[in-house]
Parts: C-alpha cells; structure tokens; sequence
C-alpha cells in the first residue's frame, strides 16, 4: 500500500476492515423503516440535502428520488465507490469530507434545506462535537432542518464510539441557533442490533 498523507478520520477506525459486512447491513434497512420516527418531518418539497457520512448511499438514493439534490459526504473510500455504483444518481453527488472539520463541504459555500447526521455524531468525542455543530448549524437555510440519529448500546470491539446523550446534543443544537422539533428514543431497525440491545435517539432541529 502507498504512503496516505491524510490524517486518520475520528470514527472511521474498523470500517474498512468490517466493510463487506457493513455495506449489505446498510443495504438491507429501507429509509422509510429507518428514519420512521422523523418522516414528517422531512421536507417535502424538492431542495438541497447534505448527507453526512452516508455509507454506502442508501439514504442518498431515497432522498434523490423524492426529487432533491444530494450532497453525499463520506469519509471512507470503499462505502463511496459502492455508493456510486448501486445508487447511480444524477441528483447525487459524491463527496470524500469528514466531521467536526468538514472543510471541503464548508468550502463549497452552499447551504441546505436538510441536514442528514445519522449514526456519525457518536463517533466524535465532546471536544470534536463542540467543534463541529457550529458548522453543521452554518450549513443550514433559515427554516432548514437538521436530523441526527444518535446510536445507545453495546460499542463494538474494533470501533471509537462514545455514548452521547439526546439532551447534550439537543442543548449543543439550541446554544447554535437551533430550536428542537422532535426528540424520541427508537428501537434499532436491524434485527442485530436489537438483539444486541441497542436503542437510536431521533432528533429534529430546526434553524
């Protein structure tokens, strides 16, 4: 392998070497069964998305079908490419980007209708998190929203994750100009991890 002159992404840590396994777990959980919880709350006419840390693609897609133009940031190469290749999208654009620093998204100047920020903000330890809703806050419309979706349970063996409260981000959100429309604790929809006990916190912001 050649020299990787970038610094090593916060979170990214097991991705690569798990990601044959995490690409069909992406896959296999519909949008719709998802995000469940927040869905009227998305908007419903066609706009500007930012997707943070999109995986494989997935939530992209469905967002590019109901007719929006999808910024899809996602640090690790190997979810990129198969995002590009089973979700083949003109209203999808790929972008290599990370949290808390997100300097190529940031250097585009855009703003967005609606913020993604699903299972990612868990990966960024407090000091990362402070860093990085200011910026997530700047990239929105006025009247634009931001969902997260916050992971609780079990930390697999070979990820960096730290156990973030709905009420922390929640307060983070509001000391950044964001008002909070909806906070609900789910079950997860992957049968793994339900057995595994893991719970999703679901937040709405609005700017």
């Amino acid at each position: 392998m050649g020299a990787h002159a970038e610094p090593p992404v916060a979170g990214t840590q097991g991705y690569d070497e798990d990601a044959e396994l995490l690409i069909e777990r992406y896959e296999s959980t519909p949008f719709v069964e998802k995000h469940q919880a927040v869905l009227d709350l998305l908007p419903t006419r066609a706009g500007g998305v930012l997707d943070i840390g999109a995986g494989t693609g997935l939530d992209a897609a469905w967002l590019a079908d109901q007719g929006h133009a999808v910024l899809a940031v996602e640090p690790t190469e190997v979810f990129r490419r198969t995002g590009a290749i089973r979700h083949p999208s003109a209203r999808i654009e790929w972008l290599a980007d990370s949290l808390p620093g997100l300097r190529e998204t940031m250097a585009r100047r855009q703003t967005f209708d609606l913020i993604m920020i699903t299972a990612v903000w868990m990966h960024l330890d407090r000091a990362q998190r402070e860093e990085a809703m200011p910026r997530v806050a700047a990239l929105l419309r006025r009247g634009a929203r931001l969902v997260m979706a916050l992971r609780h349970g079990p930390v697999p063996a070979n990820r960096r994750m730290f156990e973030v409260s709905a009420e922390e981000t929640a307060d983070l959100a509001t000391r950044h100009g964001l008002s909070v429309l909806r906070s609900v604790r789910t079950e997860s929809a992957q049968p793994h991890n339900r057995q595994a006990g893991v719970t999703w916190s679901r937040l709405v912001f609005q700017r």
